[in-house]
């Protein structure tokens, strides 16, 4: 990806920029040339002007696996299925809101299962039981993982909009690191049919649990890794399960327990409110996402911080944050409030100052280096 693209903390889908609209899926598409050519097309958000630009794309990479699948190039074949899956979920975005939506998330998995046709070691879609529901996940193991040598492993916890078919890489990341993964989605998206409120964070432990039982994996030696809403998730869950939950990397996150200044509250809800002026859904629906004010966000810190939960004594556990200095989502202020409290050793910090939202814009540098410092933690 390059690196010589404008940058902006901004929602604005019809601009490609590093820490705008387009962050969350920057790093999957080869070719931003290609996307930024899709975005010129755009006449509207709604699903009537969002979805058959953006289906169109997939369709034509998905047609183009299809082809290199049948000449026998797995590996291209891959790829392009992988390119497909991604044009497909920017289409599905911001989730399976309307039927539309929900019809292009089932190209989406299609596609996603295309590209995992023929890896080795195999991807293996599971249920982890958590009250009488199953959570559809993907769990892959190195091919050297036994009983008799099992692996460590990582939860990748997804977060609001992103589903698990677009965490793949991190499962890829951590077969490279000798890990084994379990990728699931969160609470209130995708296959997890929990809803998004403090208590979902029971799904997350059935998650643990089910890696902890797998015979291939080591119970003693389980990270989990979490990105912008997964970022708050793996921190929740680190204090919740801390017994389980040995070493956790957070991209992003919030709320842990820090404070805005009044400046950072004004800034913070004026980009939430920028954000709901867009409907993705039907031509006459409503917003896609809620309007946002001070009494909000102060009751979402009151019912979701981790200081007013009272977790934030029980993370002891190794932690890594990342974030961008300029995140107009997750202040940055969370990673500092984080380091000033806990144990004196075992927390660790990267900030890109020149990056907004998860840092994506320095992924290749993170991402990579996220599942070493798992391995390295989990031993």
């Amino acid at each position: 990806m390059t690196t010589d693209l404008g940058f902006a903390p901004s929602e604005d889908p019809f601009v490609v920029e590093h820490g705008g609209f387009y962050r969350r899926w920057l790093s999957m598409i080869d070719d931003l040339g290609e996307l930024e050519s899709v975005v010129a097309q755009l006449e509207g958000t709604t699903e009537d002007k969002w979805i058959p630009v953006w289906q169109a794309a997939g369709e034509r990479h998905e047609a183009a696996g299809d082809r290199r699948d049948e000449l026998g190039d797995h590996a291209g074949a891959r790829q392009a299925y992988l390119q497909a899956k991604t044009y497909y979920a920017i289409a599905r975005f911001p989730g399976e809101i309307t039927p539309n939506k929900a019809r292009v998330s089932a190209d989406c998995a299609r596609a996603y299962r295309k590209a995992c046709l023929h890896l080795d070691p195999p991807l293996e879609v599971v249920g982890v039981a958590c009250e009488g529901q199953s959570i559809k996940a993907h769990f892959r193991a190195p091919a050297a993982a036994t009983p008799d040598n099992p692996a460590p492993a990582a939860l990748i916890m997804c977060g609001a909009d992103v589903f698990k078919e677009d965490r793949g890489w991190a499962g890829e990341m951590a077969l490279i690191e000798g890990l084994a993964s379990l990728v699931m989605d969160g609470p209130g998206t995708g296959e997890n049919p929990f809803p998004w409120d403090p208590a979902s964070v029971k799904a997350w432990i059935a998650a643990v649990d089910y890696l902890a039982d797998r015979p291939e994996v080591d119970g003693n030696r389980i990270a989990a890794f979490g990105i912008s809403r997964g970022g708050y998730s793996v921190m929740q869950l680190a204090g919740d399960y801390p017994d389980r939950v040995k070493a956790v990397v957070a991209i992003a996150g919030h709320p842990f327990g820090y404070r805005m200044t009044d400046a950072e509250m004004g800034a913070f809800i004026e980009a939430r409110n920028t954000r709901s002026t867009f409907v993705f859904g039907e031509p006459a629906g409503p917003p896609s996402f809620p309007t946002w004010s001070r009494e909000l966000e102060e009751q979402i810190f009151a019912d979701w911080a981790l200081s007013e939960l009272g977790i934030l004594d029980a993370i002891t556990q190794p932690v890594l944050m990342i974030n961008g200095k300029l995140d107009h989502l997750a202040p940055v202020g969370n990673i500092y409030f984080m380091l000033e409290h806990g144990p004196v050793t075992g927390r660790e910090a990267r900030i890109y100052p020149d990056a907004g939202h998860c840092a994506f814009k320095y992924y290749k540098e993170w991402a990579p280096a996220s599942f070493e410092w798992i391995r390295q933690k989990l031993g």
